[in-house]
């Protein structure tokens, strides 16, 4: 009966669609490593040049208190833009696209797979 069901659901699209690659947390710990940089992800851990990145997944923009913002990500908070793996990717990929006048300075993350990885290593971390 479970199996009927689940092929009907299929069939009809009622289930959300997969991932086209998996995602790998471990792979996107290492890529972090270039983002160390700036920021950090432990819980309570202070914030750098950048904000840190704990519990990132989910929130919305320009959420911390205790970091000093640009007024282009103050303004996009203000919007309503939260970080959802969708909004991460497509900053990942270009920053200063996404929100001109950012502070941030790294130019972006080009390949998808590195994006959809180091975003699986921040929903890992919070």
């Amino acid at each position: 009966m479970q199996r009927t069901i689940l092929t009907v659901a299929i069939a009809l699209g009622v289930l959300p669609s997969l991932p086209v690659a998996a995602q790998d947390a471990a792979a996107g710990q290492r890529v972090f490593n270039q983002c160390r940089v700036c920021h950090v992800i432990e819980d309570n851990g202070r914030n750098g040049v950048g904000p840190n990145l704990h519990g990132i997944v989910g929130r919305k923009a320009a959420s911390l208190s205790s970091y000093s913002y640009s007024s282009a990500m103050k303004a996009k908070g203000e919007e309503g833009w939260v970080w959802t793996e969708d909004n991460l990717n497509t900053y990942l990929e270009n920053p200063r696209g996404i929100v001109p006048g950012t502070k941030m300075s790294f130019p972006g993350l080009k390949d998808e797979e590195q994006r959809k990885n180091v975003i699986a290593f921040l929903k890992s971390q919070g």
